[in-house]
């Protein structure tokens, strides 16, 4: 036969766009619509209701950027139409291109109760079943004008991300508001020839997709297209053979939960999203409704919550479809949290917050972490996973790698402490499936586990605020569910599908240490006041808590369990995926500061509170220790005497430069500010690589082939310009002791000054930055180039560190050219070894370079940028850094460098000193002492080993403590532990684990 498919598809793919589809609203009357712009914020659905509306023309433009508008629609069903099924159909203005992109609606019904969204792709609003004629229809709509910022040429820059500087013009215009039939039928109908026609495109050329063509042919040799609603029954009947043709035995089985990411901020505010998530629940409780086996997943503890606020009419919604089964909370963390650069005790609070939230209003503690879409994850997150009692973890982010494949889709993922998690990326390679034929078959294709594992995980539904699944989805679900060529669909709880797998692979391939994104590398650095404001706040929160708990033990001061609870949620609340990295709008990163600014202020309160209580009224000079690492000669988390510091810092001024010298360590500083050696000054040898400067401050062109905030491309260090240009320089000893050297520099159109300073008894030479920064596409750097031979760098992650070889012997090493930290980095061979510490760096790159023999291994920090997108003034203005140069480092010296310099003590006048409430010995890291979350009054400390080796670690209560258990993260008790001669526990600590321990005080 003659070779006639593309005049089948052509034929059937625009019969079903031009003349199917628009025949599923076909018979159509236009409803009255009258409306309110409201001048402000959004207010309540109440007060939408109630207010007073004026005629509205169609096809008026209306909403200027974020403004919102509230429509009230009016009509009566025609007579003649009892028995159909009758709902609105209303085109605010929408691309079906663009969903979760625009203009979104939540309608209300006149008495309150809301019923779905309107979105690009869900128009339509179930008026009656089945009509019985002349009904009254009375709508309201709730219609959100969210300007169009990642548009089809995307990461133009814009100012429409801040209401402050978004224009007033209107951006959408309504082209249809009617009440309508909905013809079931030809809906069918049209589901059918799509799922066939996506189908037979996936097929090769043989008797399946030969037959398929033919079934689309006679389907549409029986249609008339001037009377499709009369004859659609007699083309859905060509079709059915077609579509009752079972899958093979062997088909891959797909695990299909409804979704709809909603970032909890991106290219929206905060306020944006309380009402993209209601709109959205409350379609999906509507599809619940109207389906038998649709099951909708949602995670984010956080997005509950604020439903629950915000919205309670849509909340009873979701408490009731929770009970029934069909709404599936997922994840168990507040947010779906960035997980590198949140400390470990933040990612633990994820997990405490999110599973308290879900036992609390559901009774259910999910299984599994559910993380579609952050930007890599920490190789410290499988214990964590495990020891908050998660079985599973969900991701689908690393098919996003530049470079390489991800070799496996379901397998074990190893975490730096051994602790292993069972985990699955689903081989679509989207957390927003339409359930397409492409998608379906090239999960089927992709699965890199076929030869024994027998399925996957598709999240299927439109996301940021896109409305989520929609009832063609649930179409197609039903169609392919045991169909021949295609993969076989069910909806399934994730739970389920982690079961089978599990019992399908018992021997799964396991991944080893971090899952490195190979993209979005700059997240590291954008936004850099977002991040200065996260690891202050992560800080402050860990010792308001320690603080509190003394003085709650020891004084009865009350505890401040609601205050603490509500800053740590706020705080999570910003280490979004699409927060902390600093890729959303400028609206966003505007509230942040101006949050951590909140934050920080009543957290210094609730300290002062609690250190007043346990020092009392007197004159004594007095240093707290806020840090969890010795601050001179006063214990961690202790209160006492300040120390001498030590003779003072020599400064010899000299025709190179400047030399600081104490009795550690020597630093030459030439007449540029830069550091030309810096001398171990027992070993004698110097950090500094021969006949090269550290410190130096290095300029690159930063444009990124696509996703400005997020990427920087390797490159970007083709362009490079070395910041040596002094406009003055001057040093001296301050009555402190400390010597110092201050630089200022300009350079394009910014200036910096940056102190170096070398402390009595310090190893470290400690740079204070501030920059005034006014560039466009330009990466910030600072480098030090070392002479030192290392084969890894070692960076602090969470509860630990990771290494990372310093070759590029392979596409996997050669991707990770920046990478990610904490407070540290290292770079050690036997015997010497040299850190970067920082108090807001998590970036950073290595360069291996060597000459004759000689090695120079150079570390940079990296520190400002300026992309254009989403937000055209990223970093502009004042910026500080505080970072430090570890002279004969080793990885517990770092460690604490690293802890200190992001904890400065804290001058009191007071009666007393104290003792820690907690103290542990033997190379163990406190990272949290604080009261138990059930209210019980219990003491919760936490601790690791933060070296990667086994330690003894003997830790003392200063309190009289009975029942003392280990806990899970949760804080459940788990084995009781035996108490010393001395009153302390010791404790048997495997590399780099996180033990939570519980104590009941004696005396309430």
């Amino acid at each position: 036969m003659h070779d006639d498919i593309p005049l089948t598809t052509g034929r059937a793919r625009r019969v079903l766009d031009e003349r199917i589809l628009p025949a599923v609203h076909g018979v159509s009357v236009p409803l009255e619509v009258a409306w309110n712009a409201l001048p402000g914020e959004p207010i309540p659905p109440a007060e939408g209701l109630a207010l007073d509306y004026a005629p509205y023309a169609l096809g008026t433009p209306w909403g200027p950027a974020w403004s919102t508008t509230w429509f009230r629609l009016t009509g009566t069903v025609p007579a003649e139409w009892a028995g159909r099924r009758v709902e609105v159909v209303a085109d605010l203005g929408f691309d079906v291109n663009m969903p979760g992109f625009q203009c979104e609606g939540l309608v209300f019904r006149a008495d309150g109760s809301p019923v779905k969204s309107l979105n690009p792709r869900n128009q339509w609003i179930l008026i009656a079943e089945e009509a019985v004629g002349s009904e009254t229809v009375e709508l309201y709509v709730e219609a959100a004008a969210n300007p169009v910022l990642l548009d089809y040429h995307p990461f133009l820059p814009t100012r429409e991300g801040d209401i402050l500087t978004s224009s007033r013009a209107p951006l959408y215009t309504t082209r249809r508001i009617d009440v309508a039939v909905f013809e079931s039928e030809v809906h069918e109908l049209a589901l059918d020839v799509e799922v066939l026609l996506e189908l037979q495109a996936e097929l090769p050329e043989g008797p399946r997709r030969m037959r398929i063509l033919q079934a689309l042919d006679d389907a549409l040799d029986a249609l008339d297209l001037q009377r499709i609603p009369e004859t659609a029954a007699a083309a859905r009947a060509a079709l059915a053979p077609a579509l009752s043709a079972p899958a093979d035995a062997s088909a891959h089985r797909i695990s299909a939960i409804g979704h709809a990411h909603i970032d909890s901020a991106w290219l929206w505010p905060v306020r944006e999203t309380v009402r993209k998530v209601a709109r959205t629940t409350s379609s999906m409780t509507d599809l619940i409704d109207q389906t038998d086996d649709f099951l909708y997943g949602m995670s984010s503890a956080q997005q509950y919550a604020w439903v629950k606020e915000h919205r309670p009419e849509v909340w009873t919604r979701i408490v009731a479809a929770v009970a029934a089964g069909r709404f599936l909370p997922l994840g168990g963390m507040w947010v779906e949290s960035d997980t590198v650069m949140p400390t470990g005790e933040a990612l633990v609070r994820q997990f405490t917050q999110g599973q308290r939230f879900f036992r609390e209003e559901f009774g259910i503690a999910p299984k599994g972490v559910w993380l579609p879409d952050s930007f890599g994850y920490s190789p410290a997150l499988p214990q964590l996973m495990r020891r908050a009692g998660f079985e599973w973890f969900f991701t689908q982010k690393i098919s996003w790698n530049q470079v390489n494949t991800f070799p496996h889709h379901t397998f074990l993922w190893e975490g730096i402490d051994g602790s292993q998690v069972f985990s699955h990326f689903p081989p679509m390679d989207t957390y927003n499936s339409r359930l397409s034929g492409e998608e379906v078959a090239k999960a089927s294709r992709q699965f890199r586990e076929n030869r024994r594992a027998t399925g996957s995980i598709a999240p299927v539904g439109w996301g940021d605020g896109g409305g989520g699944t929609t009832r063609e989805m649930v179409g197609k679900a039903a169609r392919l569910a045991d169909l021949e060529g295609s993969a076989r669909v069910r909806w399934e709880h994730p739970d389920a599908f982690f079961d089978r797998a599990r019992a399908e692979l018992p021997a799964p391939p396991v991944w080893v240490g971090e899952l490195y994104l190979e993209l979005h590398r700059a997240t590291l650095t954008s936004q850099h006041r977002t991040k200065q404001g996260n690891r202050r706040a992560e800080h402050l929160l860990v010792e308001a808590e320690v603080w509190c708990s003394a003085a709650a033990l020891r004084t009865g001061e009350p505890y401040p369990y609601e205050r603490l609870d509500a800053l740590w949620r706020q705080v999570l609340l910003l280490q979004f995926h699409d927060i902390l990295p600093g890729t959303s709008i400028a609206w966003v990163h505007r509230e942040a500061v101006a949050t951590y600014a909140q934050v920080v202020s009543e957290l210094q309160g609730l300290i002062r509170t609690a250190l007043n209580a346990l020092i009392g009224e007197g004159d004594v000079p007095l240093v707290a220790n806020p840090a969890a690492a010795a601050l001179g000669t006063v214990a961690p988390y202790g209160i006492a005497p300040a120390g001498d510091g030590g003779p003072a810092v020599r400064l010899a001024d000299t025709a190179d430069g400047f030399v600081l010298e104490n009795a550690l360590v020597r630093v030459a500083v030439s007449r540029e500010g830069l550091v030309t050696s810096a001398v171990d000054l027992a070993t004698g040898r110097d950090a500094i690589a021969p006949g090269h400067e550290a410190n130096l401050l290095q300029l690159h062109q930063d444009f990124p082939n696509m996703w400005d905030a997020w990427d920087v491309d390797r490159f970007y260090r083709n362009r490079v310009q070395d910041i040596r240009d002094v406009d003055a320089i001057d040093a001296g000893v301050g009555s402190d002791g400390v010597a110092r050297v201050v630089v200022r520099r300009s350079f394009s159109a910014s200036t910096v000054e940056q102190t170096l300073s070398l402390a009595p008894a310090s190893r470290t030479l400690e740079i204070a930055q501030s920059t005034d920064w006014h560039e466009t596409e330009k990466f910030l750097k600072v480098a030090f180039p070392l002479d030192v031979r290392a084969e890894h760098t070692i960076a602090e992650t969470q509860f630990g560190a990771q290494k990372r070889v310093t070759h590029t012997n392979t596409s996997w090493e050669a991707a990770k050219f920046e990478t990610s930290m904490h407070r540290f980095v290292l770079v050690e061979e036997p015997g010497f070894g040299v850190a970067l510490v920082n108090d807001s760096v998590y970036g950073y790159d290595t360069e291996r370079a060597v000459t004759d023999g000689d090695v120079v291994t150079t570390l940079r920090l990296s520190l400002l940028r300026a992309p254009r997108f989403p937000d055209p003034e990223t970093d502009q203005g004042v910026q500080t850094h505080r970072y430090g140069l570890l002279i004969g480092a080793t990885l517990a010296s770092a460690t604490d460098a690293g802890i200190l310099l992001n904890q400065d003590a804290r001058p009191l006048t007071g009666g007393r000193e104290v003792a820690p409430l907690v103290t542990v010995e033997g190379g163990a890291v406190l990272s949290a002492v604080k009261l138990a979350d059930d209210r019980s009054g219990d003491l919760v400390v936490r601790l690791y080993e933060p070296a990667g080796q086994r330690a003894t670690a003997r830790l003392r209560v200063d309190a009289a403590v009975t029942g003392a258990h280990t806990a899970t993260l949760l804080e459940e008790p788990l084995a009781g532990l035996e108490t010393a001669v001395d009153g302390s526990f010791d404790l048997a600590l495997s590399p780099f684990e996180v033990r939570t321990l519980r104590f009941a005080p004696v005396v309430r």
